[in-house]
């Protein structure tokens, strides 16, 4: 399908905007809330009850000097957040407060999984927007059920909507080698698990760099403006790959578009919910682009059941 118009001259506005921006990109800067650099921690390489609370219980100390640093900066929203983060049942394997933010959050019992969802969030996602994301964890390890974990990895700074960061693949070039650690460690901790990395928006880009090194058996990209390849073959992985868009998702109206400029190439190609991608396709309902993970919808089931290694279409063909 063409571009839209209205759609079309929005992206080429972006493209001006960026070409122009993005060598100051970084001049400017929010000033941070502070937080103290984690402790160094031993690769997870068992995920017994007692290798992951041990896990868990140094996170949580870092969650707590974090608290400590903001509460002392005088920023209590972000105090109060970091409390909430740090208290009884809550299982984080990783947490770093810098810089927006770097978390691995396990839903369910990750020691007992054989099946286990990785959580790679777009745009807009940091401590202080970790809501949602921590929602949408918890709606997908009750759909999944027993037996499985959720981890709500939130590893790299994720760019803001609309901003340059959002329409180039530097920021997931850096996230990529992240991840792909990330899933090892995962993978050589609980061998025998199915492993699925679930890709939203932003997310996606990231997923694709990082997919031929990452060791999962699925891929699931969904609400994504492309990857920044041509199609799946050019992921060079052995995961089955699945893509899905729902009907009222704004991204939708995006172009599917590669455009070199002056320092960088702009937008990420070819529409992933198309043929000439070459994903397997499910049906994601038509809710919005931040409703793919909401109790009861369409896409929630559809997501559960591939990250599970059963198949949505087959679960509608015989319903």
């Amino acid at each position: 399908m063409a571009p839209r118009p209205r759609a079309l001259r929005t992206l080429l506005a972006a493209l001006v905007v960026t070409s122009v921006a993005l060598p100051l990109a970084g001049a400017v800067r929010p000033a941070a809330v502070p937080a103290p650099a984690p402790a160094a921690l031993a690769p997870l390489t068992s995920a017994t009850p007692a290798a992951l609370d041990a896990r868990y219980r140094a996170a949580r100390d870092g969650i707590r000097a974090a608290e400590r640093m903001a509460d002392g900066h005088g920023d209590r929203r972000r105090a109060a957040a970091l409390r909430t983060m740090a208290g009884t049942g809550r299982h984080f394997l990783s947490f770093d407060g810098r810089d927006g933010g770097r978390t691995a959050e396990v839903v369910g019992d990750l020691a007992h999984a054989d099946r286990i969802a990785v959580l790679v969030p777009g745009s807009d996602t940091s401590l202080d927007k970790y809501g949602r994301f921590r929602a949408g964890a918890e709606a997908l390890q009750r759909e999944m059920g027993h037996r499985s974990a959720v981890v709500a990895w939130l590893g790299y700074p994720a760019p803001a909507t609309g901003s340059t960061g959002s329409l180039t693949t530097g920021r997931a070039d850096r996230a990529a080698p992240q991840l792909d650690a990330f899933v090892r460690e995962l993978s050589s901790a609980k061998p025998g698990a199915r492993i699925a990395v679930l890709c939203h928006s932003y997310g996606s880009v990231v997923c694709a760099r990082a997919a031929p090194e990452l060791r999962a058996d699925t891929l699931v990209l969904y609400g994504s403006p492309g990857t920044g390849v041509h199609d799946v073959g050019e992921l060079h992985t052995r995961a089955a790959v699945w893509a899905g868009r729902a009907s009222g998702d704004w991204i939708a109206d995006v172009p599917h578009l590669r455009l070199p400029l002056l320092v960088t190439t702009v937008g990420f190609g070819t529409d992933l919910v198309s043929t000439a991608f070459g994903a397997r396709v499910f049906d994601a309902g038509t809710g919005g682009h931040s409703d793919y993970l909401t109790p009861g919808s369409r896409s929630l089931r559809a997501i559960a059941l591939i990250a599970s290694g059963q198949n949505p279409t087959e679960e509608r063909r015989h319903a």
